[in-house]
């Protein structure tokens, strides 16, 4: 299911025409350690500029089983075709689309990520939207000038941890209902699930303090040297902000080392994914500690450009 591309005119017209308020998501990750698939309910509230107009929300998916618009309930098998619902009849001002699905996990990169661990047979989840991928995991108006507030809740097996762009809540029967995002792009909103191990600092200067966070697998624990990435992070949260003169604009920092990532980073808001060959497992040159360095100083950079602005 590679979906069909969003053209530039498209874009411009779904632009014109909308104005997205919020998203609620709601995925049920229960089964994930078995694979497959996983129920995902997507809640979009946004306004339309003209009246009984149509338009469409990107969505790739194996099956779709409701869709319904300002009340009413549409046939799935007449308004969704491979990576679009179309939305007939919208009204001008205020609408309100529901729309229940049942996603794919993939082993590609693209959408929600799945990768079992050999050491201990678990499975580790990540998202990877940029740039048309979050419509795998939700369905969404997949461009990314159409900001909008993420509200993420997020059922999850026994004993594993779900973060995501906004402070990870407390869980109750396994369940973690995150708090709204500012106004993002859906392509670096995120969650990433699992038994992951995590080390916790804090970034403290003048007054403001931004919690930390380092993500790994267990199986990459003991050569996780978390101080120097503390480290590195800190001296960029100094640079940055002196030279932008503006804070950093979100509630915490989260930095998570994934397996098969296909780049070598990913900006996703407050949570960036980073492949886990940085973090090392021998001894390497000081070449690769640069690189490494690099990466995360780049990442950070993209929380002001490219993410609080957003070309």
């Amino acid at each position: 299911m590679p979906g069909t591309n969003l053209t530039r005119e498209e874009a411009r017209q779904r632009a014109q025409l909308l104005t997205v308020d919020s998203y609620e998501i709601d995925l049920d990750l229960s089964g994930a350690q078995e694979g497959g698939t996983y129920r995902s309910v997507t809640t979009v509230r946004f306004d339309v500029a003209e009246n009984n107009v149509e338009s469409f929300i990107d969505l790739v998916a194996p099956a779709v089983h409701e869709v319904t618009l300002n009340g009413d309930a549409l046939d799935p098998a007449e308004v969704f075709k491979d990576s679009r619902i179309a939305l007939p009849g919208l009204l001008q001002g205020r609408n309100v689309l529901r729309v229940v699905a049942d996603c794919a996990y993939t082993n590609t990169g693209e959408g929600l990520h799945r990768f079992v661990d050999p050491v201990d047979e678990q499975a580790y989840l990540y998202t990877q939207f940029e740039v048309p991928d979050a419509r795998r995991v939700f369905a969404s108006f997949e461009q990314p000038d159409l900001k909008a507030t993420f509200q993420f809740t997020v059922k999850a097996p026994e004993g594993w941890t779900v973060i995501s762009n906004s402070p990870t809540p407390e869980p109750k029967d396994n369940v973690w209902a995150f708090e709204p995002t500012p106004r993002i792009s859906s392509y670096i909103t995120a969650l990433i699930v699992g038994p992951y191990h995590s080390v916790h600092s804090v970034y403290e200067k003048d007054g403001q303090s931004v919690p930390l966070g380092i993500y790994c697998r267990p199986s990459l624990a003991e050569y996780l040297d978390s101080d120097a990435i503390f480290e590195v992070t800190r001296q960029g949260f100094d640079w940055f902000q002196e030279k932008f003169d503006y804070q950093y604009p979100f509630k915490k920092y989260d930095q998570l080392f994934v397996p098969e990532f296909n780049a070598g980073a990913m900006e996703n808001a407050g949570a960036v994914t980073i492949r886990d060959q940085y973090v090392f497992r021998s001894k390497v040159t000081d070449a690769a500690y640069e690189m490494r360095a690099e990466t995360i100083l780049h990442e950070l950079a993209h929380m002001w450009f490219g993410d609080l602005v957003t070309m």
